[in-house]
């Protein structure tokens, strides 16, 4: 699907967890900081809430069962991507984007070193833009 002049923001798994663990609803301070974005996914990072929701306990499932809901509101892009051989979900979301939406300090300094701009939390109260927007 071409996205015509929406730029994107692919979001990382973690990122889906943020309204639960921090009661920030991250969809509407999406629009607030970038407002010409085409929120994306993938299949693997649904893949990776879904066992999150089904394998875990407490806070950690009901923030992905959250997170879960935000994803498929249809807000946001499900791309079915699939992953190289032996490359992890953090190496798939380095390749495929130009902008990251990621609570993960590791993705957070292999993003940065591959010049990648960042979408992140802030102060645990809203969201912002770290790096460069092409």
């Amino acid at each position: 699907m071409e996205s015509g002049d929406k730029r994107e923001v692919f979001i990382d798994t973690n990122f889906f967890m943020i309204p639960f663990q921090f009661n920030v609803d991250i969809l509407e301070e999406f629009k607030r900081i970038l407002p010409n974005y085409q929120l994306v996914t993938t299949n693997f990072v649904i893949n990776e809430l879904k066992g999150l929701k089904n394998n875990s306990k407490g806070k950690v499932r009901l923030a992905a069962g959250l997170g879960l809901k935000i994803a498929q509101s249809g807000e946001i892009e499900i791309r079915d991507i699939p992953l190289n051989d032996g490359e992890s979900v953090d190496d798939a979301l380095i390749r495929l984007s130009k902008v990251l939406a990621t609570n993960d300090a590791n993705l957070r300094k292999k993003a940065k070193k591959k010049g990648i701009a960042l979408v992140i939390l802030r102060q645990k109260k809203y969201l912002a833009v770290e790096g460069y927007l092409v």
